[in-house]
């Protein structure tokens, strides 16, 4: 006889922030097809699991996606790629404001380093200073300011916040348990808490 079990398992940092993309106005799928992609309609495209780097979670691309969203403010959430350019250098600068935002909002709840972007720009990312929003002069820190700004109005708001409060409280908690996998010589991403 099959079995019909009456729930699915889901991972919960997965479960966080698709819930996060959705109420912000959102709809997550994978593919392999892409590395992250929106599409103008409301679609939030992300590669698929066997596409990304051992590093890079559902949280950390949807986190990234928001942060870009949030830079380029509300009218972008209607146009593909948030009208941003990743084919060319373009919106180098774009990019350097996002990532500065993204580490000024991880920062209050100790996930810097755990929801770290893996792009070819990390190496921008983590030479930020403490604070991101600090250091010498970058074009890109008023972009991230006022992306700042937004990220405490809708659509945004609470559920950016509220996503980044309980990925911590649950990275936390594997933390303090000491969970790992034992047959990785690589620490898990909760050993990058702050």
């Amino acid at each position: 006889m099959e079995r019909n079990p009456p729930s699915i398992y889901l991972d919960p940092l997965d479960a966080i922030w698709l819930t996060v993309a959705d109420r912000i106005g959102f709809r997550v799928i994978r593919s392999a097809e892409v590395y992250a992609s929106t599409d103008g309609e409301g679609v939030m495209t992300i590669g698929a699991p066997s596409t990304l780097d051992a590093d890079d979670c559902l949280a950390q691309m949807i986190l990234h996606e928001l942060c870009h969203s949030l830079i380029e403010g509300e009218g972008s959430l209607g146009v593909p790629d948030f009208g941003l350019d990743n084919e060319t250098a373009r919106d180098v600068s774009r990019e350097h404001a996002c990532l500065r935002l993204q580490a000024w909002l991880t920062d209050r709840h100790g996930l810097r380093e755990a929801l770290a972007p893996t792009t070819e720009f990390r190496l921008y990312y983590d030479e930020l200073p403490e604070d991101p929003f600090g250091g010498e002069f970058d074009p890109a820190t008023e972009r991230a300011k006022q992306g700042a700004v937004r990220s405490t109005k809708a659509p945004w708001a609470p559920h950016l916040e509220n996503g980044l409060a309980a990925t911590a409280k649950a990275l936390s908690a594997a933390s303090e348990m000491g969970a790992s996998d034992p047959d990785s010589a690589k620490p898990p991403i909760w050993s990058k808490l702050q």
